[in-house]
């Protein structure tokens, strides 16, 4: 593995520590500030103000990094993650720590950079493998930071933040010394008089988010995937959404148990991403990966929604677990659609699609869990499975064009 692997997996793992460290401490916090204790609201307004942040901006960055290299795109990504802590550290306000969220979203590219750079400088036959191991650094960051954020959070709220604000700073200062760009900056064509441009990255056009998302929506073969992207994305808000008031209604379990079931899924997935996409995908192929991660977790769901004792949640989970075996696969096969100029675009669309997942997702899935609370609770990932099964014809559209089933 060379220096520059280890710099990126060590900055997207720090990068998730620093973001999961703020989670556990953020009602107290806005409670703190507001000086009102029903803070659902607060975190509804900062979660989506966040994510519109990331719809309008990371197809923005993604395009800026094709065009400048992702190096720079890369770092100011950091020191905007650390200055977002600090301001939200020293709020006294309301609308400071809306600032702090706000700057959080226009700067949320880690991950699409990080991404972005493993296909600049994978092989075609590795990238699923990598992309697996980039997961699993940021899964595993994830585990890590909410235990440490709340830790931290007991001897002052805005530790944490200070916390994350130090570890993006020293990832900064990591990417900084030792990662080199894995893409030269792109000479800049002329814009057109109507703003369209001509290449792969332009002066003006580069900050127009509307051109980034039509210009990759119209490459061959990719808007199917793009909108597979979008649905399993939305899918992924559900647990986020339903998993704990679905675990209390229908098992009585308490923090603690909700938390351990939590936890346990984090290291399953980890394990999963850091060690089977790559043996997947040389063995299905891509599309075959896909396919095989959209079946794991359709069974896995089937099996939550008419269990009947908590125990066999738990013993789920490992078959859970492998519904993430198809997103590396998934996500090389979208790098191999897009041109190699074009890959910085690509990780920022596919951002805008997660953060788009994120406004929708929540809303979508609480309305709908409140519509089977009292009759059957776990008829919500009955939903969930649907939705999954709508994306199979979109993968299979996406996947379709000769020489795309298999890596290399």
């Amino acid at each position: 593995m060379t220096r520059s692997l280890v710099v990126l997996y060590a900055a997207v793992c720090l990068d998730a520590v620093g973001l999961g460290l703020v989670f556990p401490i953020l009602p107290r916090l806005l409670t703190a500030v507001t000086g009102d204790a029903a803070v659902a609201s607060g975190i509804g307004v900062m979660t989506a103000l966040y994510a519109a942040m990331q719809v309008v901006f990371a197809p923005v960055l993604g395009a800026l990094g094709d065009r400048v290299g992702r190096r720079p795109v890369l770092l100011l990504s950091l020191a905007g993650a650390a200055l977002s802590h600090v301001v939200m550290a020293l709020a006294a306000q309301f609308w400071v720590l809306l600032l702090g969220r706000a700057i959080a979203g226009l700067t949320s590219a880690n991950l699409p950079v990080a991404m972005a750079v493993i296909t600049d400088m994978t092989p075609k036959d590795q990238r699923a493998r990598r992309f697996g191991h980039i997961n699993a650094m940021f899964g595993a960051g994830f585990i890590i930071g909410p235990v440490l954020g709340g830790l931290l959070g007991d001897y002052g709220l805005a530790l944490p933040f200070l916390a994350a604000a130090g570890l993006n700073a020293g990832t900064f200062l990591l990417a900084l010394a030792a990662l080199p760009d894995s893409r030269a900056p792109a000479p800049a064509p002329k814009d057109t008089p109507t703003g369209e441009g001509t290449g792969e990255g332009t002066g003006a056009g580069t900050f127009n988010p509307l051109r980034a998302l039509r210009s990759i929506a119209s490459t061959a073969g990719l808007l199917p995937v793009i909108l597979a992207f979008f649905v399993l994305a939305t899918t992924g808000e559900a647990y986020g959404t339903c998993w704990a008031l679905w675990g209390a209604d229908s098992f009585r379990w308490d923090g603690l148990r909700i938390g351990l079931s939590l936890g346990m899924f984090g290291v399953c997935q980890t394990l999963v991403q850091a060690l089977l996409p790559g043996p997947a995908t040389r063995l299905l192929g891509d599309r075959g990966a896909i396919l095989a991660g959209l079946g794991c977790s359709c069974a896995a769901l089937g099996i939550l929604a008419f269990a009947r004792q908590g125990w066999i949640v738990f013993v789920t989970m490992p078959v859970f677990a492998l519904g993430g075996l198809g997103t590396p696969a998934f996500q090389a096969l979208a790098a191999r659609r897009a041109a190699p100029g074009r890959q910085g675009q690509l990780q920022g669309v596919l951002a805008s699609a997660v953060g788009l997942a994120s406004i929708v997702g929540p809303l979508f899935f609480s309305t709908a869990y409140l519509m089977v609370r009292e009759s059957w609770p776990g008829a919500i990932w009955l939903l969930v499975a649907v939705l999954h099964l709508i994306a199979v014809p979109l993968v299979l559209v996406g996947t379709a064009r000769p020489g795309t089933e298999r890596a290399g």
